[in-house]
C-alpha cells in the first residue's frame, strides 16, 4: 500500500491492442493495486474503460475522462476532474508518446512528421504538467512523473524527431523540478528502454507485416540484461517508487529503465 490515502491521473492509461500490457495500463494497475485512487485520462475513453474494469475486478478506485493532452482545455479539465472527485492531485504520470511514420535521419525526415512527434511527444506533457503543477504547488505536494525514452541519449538517427522530443522532455522535467522545488513538488522523468508492449511490438509487427514473436526476438538480442526485453511493469514498478514517500528527497531525476542498454556508448 505504498500509495495509500493518494489520488492521482495517468495521462495515457489506455493501450494500443496486443498480447501484452503497455505501461499506461500497468501503471495505472499498479497505482490501484497500492492503495491509491486513479484518473484514468486517453483520447480513446473505450480503452481507458477497459483499464478501468480491470481495476474495478481487483476492488480499487477509479474514474475515467476523455482527453487529448495537446489541448490545453482538455488537460485543465482533467486536472479539474481530480480536484472535483477527490480534492487533490498527488501524483501525475505523464505516458503518452508517439513516433512512426516520416520520421527518420535529418536530411529524410518529413515537416508533418516532425511537427506531429513534437506536438504530441512534447507539447502534450508540457501542457499536462502547466495544467496539474499549480495544483500540486498550491498543496506543497505532488509527484510528476514524465516518461521518455533511452532515444533521448542513445544513437538515433533513423528517429530523429521522437529522439530531440524525448530529450525535450528530460529538459522540461529537470526545469519543472527547480521550479517547484520551494513548493514541495517533486518531478522525475524515466526512459525506458526497449520494452515488450502492444505499441512497441504488436502494432509494428502489423505494420510490417512480420510475425511478432520475430519482432520480439530482434529486440530482446539488443538488451543486455539477460536478452530480454522489460515490460510495461519495469516502468510502472519504477514509476510506483518515483511517486511514493520513499522518494521524497529525489527529483530532477532521468532514470534509465533499459536492462543496460545505455550502457553500451552510443547505443
Amino acid at each position: 500500500m505504498r500509495l495509500e490515502g493518494k489520488v492521482g491521473i495517468v495521462v495515457g492509461a489506455g493501450q494500443s491492442p496486443g498480447e501484452t500490457v503497455g505501461t499506461g495500463r500497468a501503471a495505472a494497475l499498479l497505482f490501484a493495486r497500492e492503495g491509491a485512487r486513479v484518473l484514468l485520462v486517453d483520447r480513446d475513453i473505450d480503452s481507458a474503460r477497459e483499464t478501468g474494469a480491470l481495476i474495478s475486478e481487483e476492488g480499487g478506485s477509479f474514474e475515467c475522462v476523455a482527453g487529448d493532452w495537446t489541448s490545453a482545455a482538455d488537460c485543465r479539465t482533467f486536472a479539474s476532474a481530480c480536484v472535483e472527485a477527490w480534492g487533490r492531485i498527488d501524483f501525475l504520470q505523464n505516458n503518452v508518446g508517439i513516433g512512426g511514420g516520416g520520421d527518420g535521419p535529418p536530411r529524410r525526415m518529413t515537416e508533418e512528421a516532425f511537427d506531429r512527434i513534437m506536438n504530441v511527444n512534447l507539447k502534450g506533457c508540457t501542457l499536462s504538467c502547466q495544467a496539474v503543477a499549480p495544483v500540486m504547488a498550491e498543496q506543497r505536494a505532488g509527484s510528476i512523473v514524465n516518461i521518455s525514452s533511452v532515444a533521448a541519449l542513445a544513437a538515433a538517427v533513423s528517429l530523429t524527431a521522437y529522439k530531440i522530443s524525448k530529450a525535450g522532455i528530460n529538459a522540461l522535467t529537470q526545469s519543472l523540478a527547480i521550479e517547484n522545488a520551494s513548493r514541495g513538488v517533486r518531478v522525475n522523468a524515466i526512459m525506458p528502454g526497449l520494452l515488450d508492449t502492444p505499441m512497441a511490438v504488436d502494432t509494428w509487427a502489423a505494420k510490417r507485416g512480420f510475425p511478432r514473436e520475430r519482432i520480439r526476438a530482434r529486440r530482446d538480442a539488443m538488451v543486455p540484461l539477460r536478452a530480454k526485453m522489460g515490460t510495461g511493469w519495469d516502468v510502472a514498478y519504477a514509476s510506483l517508487f518515483l511517486h511514493s514517500d520513499e522518494a521524497g528527497f529525489i527529483t530532477g531525476v532521468v532514470l534509465p529503465v533499459d536492462g543496460g542498454q545505455l550502457t553500451r556508448v552510443g547505443g
